[in-house]
């Protein structure tokens, strides 16, 4: 039935403002009566950081900003959600309009700079643990003069509802946050983060964000860090400043802020292999950036993702990717285990 409405829906939705057809979006699953979803195959379960997820699949933070809709995301089968980016104070973000659709090339561009309503509404909504798997994805406010405080703050604001947390270091629209992915400032940051998780009642994974713009050199420092650190989890990755060779919708894609979509997915699929030949199986990885159907979800694990993520190829392709991509997942695995084929490709993808 949601595949059926999503499909009525979405020629009106891609004739809309982005951002007036994302509003109304969240507005509508706030109101649709969903039923819960049905159980997975069990051949897609995943455990990872501690924790036992139904099906790999997750929302990527960006959709549900406020948590919202965290529940109703669950319930459209998920095997996760994250919300956020969310930030200390509540803030506007950048000016209008920050979002743009490329519909040729399957991608999205936008800039809309941690705009949200601020760790004290989106606690509120957040209920005790004990549902499904939802991730808080912290960041800092623009005008913070101690980014890595605000950081701080998110863990102790989050520590008693979080599922696991994400540091979100690696967005390109808050002027200098990516700074924070430099060798000595992400020691620092990883290090007061992790003590104010260390001193909470109960142990919330701690997952690091990373951009896919990092330099090979970069990475190794990254990763150095997260293993010395003993981070939970790596995320790869974040939206592109760059605009791959090609780009049909060429006048959109001008526009600044980050792309994500089918444009990223080689980008961020040959920077996750390369992530999990350097991470050595020490921690799981998320795979995110340019999913839109069962093969490229497959690619993703075959690089080194534990888990993956999606949300732009949503735009597109509507609510019916989620169990199209299970459903191949499923037939791919033939009856055996994910964690059976993580980095299966991881040395052949890096070389990309």
């Amino acid at each position: 039935m949601m595949d059926f409405l999503g499909a009525l829906a979405r020629p009106l939705l891609l004739a809309m403002d982005p951002e007036q057809a994302h509003g109304l979006t969240i507005k509508t699953l706030k109101r649709l009566p969903l039923p819960v979803a049905r159980p997975d195959p069990a051949c897609l379960a995943v455990e990872a950081f501690g924790l036992k997820f139904p099906n790999p699949l997750g929302m990527a933070a960006g959709f549900d900003k406020n948590a919202e809709v965290f529940d109703q995301v669950l319930r459209l089968g998920f095997g996760f959600a994250e919300i956020g980016t969310v930030t200390p104070l509540p803030q506007p973000g950048n000016p209008r309009p920050r979002m743009f659709r490329l519909p040729t090339d399957g991608g999205v561009i936008n800039r809309y700079g941690f705009n949200g309503e601020g760790h004290a509404l989106v606690r509120a909504r957040l209920p005790p643990r004990g549902g499904g798997i939802v991730g808080v994805n912290i960041g800092a406010n623009r005008d913070a003069t101690d980014r890595i405080a605000d950081y701080v703050a998110g863990i102790r604001a989050f520590a008693d509802v979080a599922s696991y947390f994400t540091v979100n270091v690696s967005s390109p629209n808050t002027p200098g946050l990516r700074d924070l992915q430099s060798a000595a400032a992400l020691d620092d940051l990883l290090s007061r983060v992790l003590d104010a998780r260390n001193s909470a009642a109960r142990h919330v994974p701690v997952l690091l964000k990373i951009s896919p713009d990092v330099s090979l050199d970069d990475l190794d420092d990254i990763v150095r860090i997260a293993r010395n650190r003993a981070i939970d989890g790596l995320i790869v990755s974040n939206t592109t400043v760059s605009r791959p060779a090609g780009l049909k919708n060429v006048k959109t894609a001008r526009e600044t802020g980050g792309l994500s979509g089918r444009p990223l997915f080689r980008l961020s699929t040959a920077l996750l292999a390369a992530s999990y030949l350097r991470v050595e199986k020490q921690f799981p990885l998320i795979g995110v950036g340019g999913i839109d159907s069962a093969e490229t979800a497959w690619t993703k694990i075959g690089a080194g993702a534990d888990l993956i993520q999606l949300y732009s190829s949503l735009v597109f392709g509507g609510i019916g990717l989620v169990g199209e991509i299970k459903r191949g997942l499923v037939a791919r695995l033939r009856g055996g285990r994910l964690a059976d084929f993580v980095g299966s490709r991881a040395g052949e993808l890096a070389a990309r």
